[in-house]
């Protein structure tokens, strides 16, 4: 009968240093539990604060609009104005009176002196002027008809006429100056300028154009 005795095997070093490095292990982490280290503390130094005042804005001045140059002009003296011209009163010839135009005639010359030896020259004379007068002839012819309706209405008066006469002697135009009535006036009128024959004013003996004022009445006969 054989005995086997145990022996330890070959590895049984290794399983040595392993145990005792699991001890190692086991009794780092019971002196940490035992024990824990306190890390040290660290403190911020006091916070000291200084007031310190803003500082005053400073206030910008608005921008100013720019003044325009002011031109200057130079200046120029009134101009001398002259008084006012005075109206002078026109003359009027009076009421009532017809101013006839005369032919200015030129002053006659010097009569020659002694030892002068001058012609005398005779000034020139006025135009002859004759005005128109009625033609015998048509002396009957003056008087118009008298309107039936003025008859009738009782009116009788004068009627003023002024008439212009051409070269011929026929009355061309015919003014109304004064009448009763407008009826005796415009029978006045027609008739005038269809019947009534003139000689007609010369200058000189050659026929002009003139104006001649005619009156003429008219009265109711039984």
């Amino acid at each position: 009968m054989h005995v086997h005795r145990y022996r330890p095997s070959a590895s049984r070093p290794a399983s040595a240093g392993a145990s005792a490095l699991v001890l190692a292990l086991i009794g780092a982490g019971l002196a940490t539990i035992a024990g824990p280290q306190i890390a040290p503390a660290f403190y911020d130094p006091p916070l000291t604060t200084v007031n310190v005042p803003l500082p005053t804005p400073v206030q910008t001045p608005e921008p100013q609009p720019k003044q325009q140059d002011q031109i200057v002009r130079p200046t120029t003296p009134p101009l001398h104005q002259p008084d006012s011209l005075v109206k002078l009163p026109t003359a009027t010839p009076p009421m009532g009176t017809t101013t006839d135009l005369v032919p200015v005639l030129p002053d006659p010359p010097a009569p020659p002196g002694p030892g002068s030896g001058g012609v005398t020259i005779d000034p020139p004379r006025a135009p002859v002027m004759v005005g128109a007068a009625i033609d015998p002839r048509y002396a009957d012819a003056l008087q118009p008809p008298y309107p039936s309706y003025e008859r009738r209405a009782g009116v009788e008066g004068t009627v003023t006429v002024r008439v212009r006469i051409d070269t011929s002697g026929r009355v061309s135009a015919v003014e109304i100056v004064n009448s009763v009535s407008e009826g005796l006036a415009n029978a006045t009128r027609r008739h005038a300028l269809s019947r009534w024959r003139f000689k007609p004013a010369t200058r000189d003996g050659i026929p002009v154009e003139s104006w001649k004022t005619m009156t003429l009445r008219f009265t109711l006969v039984d």
